[in-house]
């Protein structure tokens, strides 16, 4: 048997299992030793291919097509640091529970260690960044390797989809010459044509004597709150307001949590928390005895504060996942549950309570803060407080909202209040990064339209090579770059007070005109004049396809003012209710 019969029956045979284990998408990063698995991936039917030339872009690309899918995306490069290039993506997807099967190609073992050129050492190359690890076995056509190579990719998808869902990496050394022998019995799988091995898994709970001990703790706290980080599970949403209705809890919704958006019932989100939990007396006058939490941490530092302050609170942390999202080490329990069943269940045996007035203290502040952040909508000069106050208005029914990090999702938080549109929001905010936001973005915009990517120039010049899969694929996408030249969040925090070298350091100006970029890439750009230009450029762009960016230019130090003068504001109106409700 030749090495080419070999290589192909090997390779041919884990892309169909590929494919009947629930992958749709590949993403690959053009190389010389990942030719063969390349080259069979093209030829399946159902697989959609998508060819990216930076691996690090290509990497988030993959993850924003698996944010948006829910589904397991293939990824795959050759050898040597063009997988290295992808470790970013995968310490994200690792974090934010994202399922990639990443695939890289290696040089066989008596090429490595011995000055070969491309050669790096690829064994457990993204550590304890990826659930399962398997240095691949060199292609054989033998029933027991094609057996094996089913059984491995099976088990890989499985794992990436399996809670928490996560990445995993197969490393495959390959021996040249390189070219499959390609033709139309391919993908003829000899035995079991339907998949080698259907793997189900299923959701985490608790027995009924938990649940029943739950229902019964929960029901003796009348000073109680539900916090929702990111979360993402179909049908939570009605189950969470469900139960805070029950309990007549408010609920603490992170904008990532898609409690701020659709059709539910809205009266018991509170969604302005971040400006009043900077304030003692409101603390004082919301202090919790009991704090429920779904999903990952809220993105909001005063929230978090807030949760760290009342550790004399019973703390229940459920997680679908089994992980531990807990750094404030305030949890009192750790309930390893599916979201939506431990809500379903301790729901149904709890008899409805009634309002200790709590509930109501936390709306006359959601609704006070609501009300002076909204003065936003005043401002005549851009800023970036208000263009996420008006998104919620502007954003078309059923979009897509991707958020870049830094200052732009803290804005998202303070200034993006309930609305009943069903915009979905998406963010990377596993490892809170700004690299690959863009690639990320438009991973998603190639499922998901329309979609909307709101970020910061240093973000935006971070992944500017990112935009080649919108030239290359005409993917529609709306990108809101907030150009204060630097990196603003810095203003915000104590480094802001050495002035000496602060700009050198951490403000960073990068002077750059965008409009260049842009046009290569073949896109439409914007210089956003004032708000009615920005009104009309958001709905003219809205009937043309490809790549649009919107650039509003904002000034640092105006943005700081800004926030600051808007949090006294609310600071100044409730206090002066709590004292008058005390008095």
């Amino acid at each position: 048997m030749s090495h080419q019969e070999g290589l192909t029956a090997y390779i041919a045979a884990f892309v169909a299992e590929l494919s009947k284990s629930g992958v749709k998408d590949v993403v690959i990063s053009p190389g010389s030793r990942s030719t063969p698995m390349a080259l069979v991936m093209s030829e399946h039917p159902d697989l959609r291919i998508h060819v990216h030339v930076d691996e690090r872009s290509a990497s988030y690309f993959a993850l924003g097509i698996a944010k948006a899918t829910c589904r397991p995306v293939a990824l795959l490069c050759t050898s040597g640091t063009a997988a290295a290039n992808y470790y970013p993506a995968v310490i994200e997807a690792s974090i934010s529970r994202v399922p990639l099967i990443v695939l890289t190609a290696d040089r066989p073992h008596e090429l490595r260690d011995v000055g070969a050129p491309q050669a790096i050492d690829q064994i457990h190359l993204y550590g304890k960044n990826v659930k399962w690890f398997v240095e691949m076995a060199p292609p054989e056509k033998t029933d027991e390797m094609i057996r094996y190579a089913r059984t491995v990719c099976a088990r890989a998808a499985a794992t990436a989809t399996s809670y928490p869902t996560g990445p995993v990496h197969l490393n495959f050394p390959f021996r040249e010459p390189l070219i499959p022998k390609m033709d139309e019995r391919l993908f003829d799988l000899a035995e079991r044509s339907g998949g080698y091995v259907d793997i189900h898994t299923g959701h985490l709970s608790l027995s009924d004597e938990v649940f029943g001990k739950i229902s019964e703790d929960f029901s003796a706290y009348r000073k109680g709150i539900i916090v929702c980080g990111q979360i993402d599970s179909k049908g939570f949403a009605e189950e969470v307001i469900a139960l805070a209705e029950q309990l007549k809890f408010p609920i603490v919704a992170d904008p990532l949590s898609q409690l701020r958006s659709g059709e539910h019932e809205s009266s018991y989100i509170i969604d302005a928390y971040d400006a009043f939990l900077r304030i003692e007396d409101a603390k004082e006058a919301l202090k919790p005895d009991l704090i429920i939490r779904f999903g990952a941490m809220p993105i909001s530092k005063a929230l978090t504060i807030f949760i760290k302050e009342n550790r004399d609170a019973r703390q229940f942390v459920i997680d679908g996942g089994a992980g531990w999202r807990e750094p404030s080490m305030s949890a009192s329990d750790m309930l390893y549950c599916d979201e939506v069943v431990f809500c379903n269940m301790v729901r149904s045996s709890i008899d409805s309570v009634n309002d200790s007035g709590y509930l109501e203290t936390w709306r006359t502040a959601n609704n006070i803060a609501k009300e002076q952040l909204s003065a936003v909508s005043e401002v005549e000069e851009l800023s970036e407080g208000k263009l996420f106050h008006q998104l919620a208005e502007m954003l078309p029914e059923g979009s897509t909202l991707f958020v870049g990090n830094s200052m732009p999702i803290r804005d998202l938080d303070s200034f993006f209040f309930f609305n009943n549109k069903n915009i979905k929001v998406m963010a990377n905010r596993g490892a809170n990064g700004i690299d690959g936001i863009v690639s990320t973005a438009l991973g998603v915009a190639s499922v998901l339209q329309p979609c909307y990517l709101v970020l910061g120039d240093l973000t935006f010049y971070h992944d500017l090579n990112g935009l080649m899969a919108a030239k290359m694929y005409n993917l529609n996408i709306n990108i809101l770059l907030i150009n204060n030249n630097g990196g603003g969040i810095f203003s915000f925090l104590p480094q802001a007070n050495e002035p000496k070298h602060f700009e050198r350091l951490f403000g960073t100006p990068l002077d750059l005109d965008f409009s260049h970029v842009v046009e290569m890439y073949k896109g439409k750009f914007d210089v956003i004049k004032d708000w009615d230009h920005f009104e009309e450029v958001f709905i003219q762009n809205q009937e043309i396809s490809g790549l649009k960016v919107m650039e509003v230019q904002t000034m640092r130090d105006r943005n700081l003012t800004e926030h600051r003068d808007l949090w006294k504001s609310v600071s100044r109106e409730i206090t002066l209710v709590l004292k008058g409700d005390k008095q």
